[in-house]
C-alpha cells in the first residue's frame, strides 16, 4: 500500500509542477489541526514530510495559527509547540489577528503565488480550498499523510487555458483520468471513450489435432535360452556270488 501511495503523489506532484509551476523547496502551511492529529498519530512531521512529497520541503505557519493556538490554551498546547518550531509568513494580518482558517485562505488566494501547500484537518477550510484553483491539499487519514487530488476547478481551468493541443501526452492521460475520478467526464466523451476488446480464441487452440498412430507392439519373439543338459549318474550294485 505505501508504494501506491507514493506513485499516486508522484502523479500529482507532476501535475502542479508541470501545470502550476511548483518547484522545490516545497513550502507547506500548516495550522493548528493538522500539528494536533501529527501529535494524535505520532506523526514526525519534519521527517515524513519530505519522504512523502520526495523532495525538500519548506514548513511555516502564520501569525495568526500560532495566536490562535495559543487562545485555545492546554488542550492544544502540545500543538502549539509543535507549530512554534516552523517558520513564519508574513500574513496581511498582524495588526488584527483573524482565525487560522482565514488567514489561510487569504494566502493562497488570488492564484497562489507564492505556491503554498496547505495541510489541515479543518472540514471548512478544506471545502473552501477544493474551491479554488493550482492550490494542493494536505490532510491526515489513518496515520498517514495524504495529497488530496486537483480540485475540479483545477483541471477545468487547465483545460480553458492549453487545450489538448498544448498539453504533453502524459499529462493528457494524467487530466483524462483525473477526470474520471471525479466525475468530470461528458456523456459524449464517455461514449467515445474506448472499450477493452473481447479477445478472439487462442491461435493455437485452432489447429488441427494430430492424431497419433497406435503403437505396434513388438513382435520379437522371447528367445529362450538352451538349458544346461544335466547328466544324471546312476550306481549300479554288484553281488559277488561265490
Amino acid at each position: 500500500m505505501k508504494i501506491k501511495r507514493q506513485k499516486t503523489a508522484k502523479r500529482l506532484l507532476a501535475f502542479y509542477k508541470y501545470n502550476y509551476g511548483f518547484r522545490e523547496p516545497f513550502q507547506v502551511l500548516l495550522d493548528g489541526t493538522f500539528c494536533q492529529a501529527a501529535l494524535k498519530n505520532k506523526i514526525q512531521i519534519k521527517e515524513q514530510m519530505p519522504k512523502y512529497l520526495m523532495g525538500e520541503v519548506q514548513l511555516c505557519t502564520t501569525s495568526c495559527v500560532l495566536k490562535e493556538l495559543q487562545s485555545l490554551g492546554k488542550e492544544l498546547y502540545g500543538a502549539k509547540l509543535i507549530a512554534q518550531r516552523f517558520q513564519v509568513r508574513n500574513c496581511p494580518h498582524l495588526k488584527n489577528a483573524v482565525d487560522a482558517s482565514t488567514c489561510l485562505l487569504s494566502m493562497v488566494e488570488n492564484n497562489n503565488l507564492h505556491h503554498y501547500f496547505v495541510a489541515t484537518q479543518d472540514q471548512e477550510l478544506t471545502v473552501k480550498i477544493k474551491k479554488l484553483s493550482g492550490v494542493p491539499l494536505m490532510y491526515i487519514i489513518q496515520n498517514t499523510m495524504v495529497l488530496d487530488k486537483p480540485s475540479p476547478k483545477s483541471i477545468a481551468q487547465l483545460q480553458s487555458l492549453h487545450g489538448n493541443q498544448l498539453v504533453p501526452v502524459h499529462l493528457q492521460q494524467t487530466i483524462q483520468h483525473l477526470k474520471e475520478e471525479q466525475g468530470l467526464l461528458k456523456e459524449s466523451e464517455a461514449r467515445h471513450k474506448k472499450r477493452k476488446r473481447r479477445g478472439g480464441p487462442n491461435p493455437l487452440s485452432c489447429l488441427k489435432k494430430k492424431v497419433r498412430q497406435p503403437q505396434q507392439p513388438n513382435k520379437k519373439k522371447r528367445q529362450r535360452r538352451p538349458r544346461k543338459n544335466r547328466i544324471a549318474a546312476s550306481g549300479v550294485k554288484v553281488e559277488a556270488t561265490m
